[in-house]
C-alpha cells in the first residue's frame, strides 16, 4: 500500500464512480479498477459494493478513508514544511480553533507577520475540542485554540489574554428572560443544554462544573452539544436553555433568544496548546515566537 494508491482510492470515494475518479486522476478506467481490487485483496475486505453503473463505499471503505485522509493531509503537510526548509521564513501554519472571540488576537498575529513575511500562509481549522485535540494528536495541526475547560495535561500551552462569558440562552418569552443575570441555584432544576465539554468530569479543574457547585449532581441536563449552533435551535425549540458562551449563539431581535450571564460571572479562558513532542517548521515558529510574546506582555 502506498499514498498514491491511497489517494486514489480516496478519488473513488468521494466521485462514488470509477469512470469519473479515473478522468479526475487522468488514468484509464481499467488501471483504476485494478488498483482498487489490489487494495481489497491486500487489506482483506471488500471497500466498495458495486452494482450497475454506481458503486457505494462500505464500512470497511469509510474506516479506510478517514485514515487514508489523514496520511495523505499529513504527506502534504510534510512536502510543505521540507519545500521551504532551506529558504526564508515561508511556508504553512495550522492552526485549529473552536468558536471563540479569541480568533481575534490570533488574526492580529497573523496580520503582522504577513507584513514582514508574505510567503508564510496561515490555515485555520474550525471544530470543536474534541476535533481540535484530535487533529493535534495525529499532528495535522500546529496549534490548537482551546477554550477553557480543557484538558491541557498533555500539551504545552500558553494563556491568551482574552476569555468568553458564560450565560444562559433562552427565549425572550421564558420565565427568565427579564433577569439581568442567573445564579446556579435557579439553575437547579431546570432543563438544561450543555456541552459536553462544560459537563465533563474527567477534565481537571473544570472551572463550570466548580461554579455550580456540590450541586452538580443536581443538574437536570435534558440535552448536549458540540456546536453553538445546534444548541440555538434546541432552545427555540423550547426543550430546555443553553449554557453557552456569549457571542456563540444569535440573539439578534428577530432570533428571539436573550444572553443571560451566569453570576457570580464566569469566563472561560483561552489558550494556544500545542503538543510536546511536536516538532516546528520554521514558519511555525514563527508563530509561537510572535504568541508569545503577545501572551507575556498581558
Amino acid at each position: 500500500m502506498d499514498l498514491r494508491t491511497l489517494f486514489y482510492f480516496v478519488t473513488v470515494a468521494k466521485e462514488e464512480s470509477i469512470t469519473r475518479a479515473a478522468n479526475s486522476l487522468h488514468i484509464t478506467q481499467p488501471t483504476l479498477s485494478r488498483q482498487i481490487k489490489d487494495l481489497e485483496e491486500e487489506l482483506g475486505v471488500k471497500l466498495f459494493k458495486r452494482s450497475n453503473h454506481h458503486i457505494h463505499i462500505t464500512e470497511e471503505g469509510v474506516l479506510l478513508k478517514h485514515r487514508a485522509q489523514e496520511l495523505l493531509d499529513m504527506s502534504q503537510k510534510l512536502q510543505d514544511e521540507f519545500k521551504y526548509i532551506d529558504k526564508q521564513i515561508e511556508g504553512n501554519v495550522y492552526v485549529g480553533c473552536g468558536e471563540t472571540i479569541g480568533i481575534q488576537i490570533i488574526a492580529e498575529i497573523f496580520k503582522d507577520i504577513q507584513k514582514e513575511y508574505p510567503n508564510v500562509y496561515f490555515h485555520i481549522y474550525s471544530g470543536n475540542a474534541e476535533d481540535i485535540e484530535y487533529r493535534l494528536d495525529k499532528g495535522l495541526l500546529d496549534f490548537g485554540i482551546l477554550i477553557q475547560p480543557a484538558n491541557l495535561n498533555k500539551y504545552e500551552a500558553l494563556n491568551l489574554p482574552s476569555s468568553d462569558r458564560w450565560g444562559l440562552i433562552t427565549r425572550k418569552d421564558s420565565e427568565f428572560a427579564h433577569y439581568s443575570q442567573i445564579d446556579r441555584e435557579v439553575l437547579t432544576d431546570v432543563p438544561l443544554i450543555c456541552s459536553r465539554q462544560a459537563i465533563d468530569k474527567t477534565i481537571p479543574n473544570n472551572e463550570f462544573l466548580s461554579w455550580f457547585g456540590e450541586n452538580d449532581e443536581e443538574m437536570n441536563v435534558v440535552a448536549t452539544f458540540n456546536l453553538a449552533f445546534n444548541a440555538g435551535m434546541m432552545v427555540k425549540a423550547n426543550i430546555g436553555h443553553a449554557i453557552s458562551l456569549e457571542n456563540l449563539i444569535d440573539t439578534s431581535e428577530e432570533n428571539n433568544l436573550c444572553f443571560i450571564p451566569l453570576y457570580p460571572v464566569l469566563e472561560a479562558k483561552h489558550n494556544i496548546v500545542w503538543r510536546k513532542d511536536h516538532t516546528f517548521s520554521k514558519a511555525a515558529q514563527l508563530f509561537l515566537d510572535r504568541a508569545t510574546t503577545v501572551c507575556e506582555k498581558n
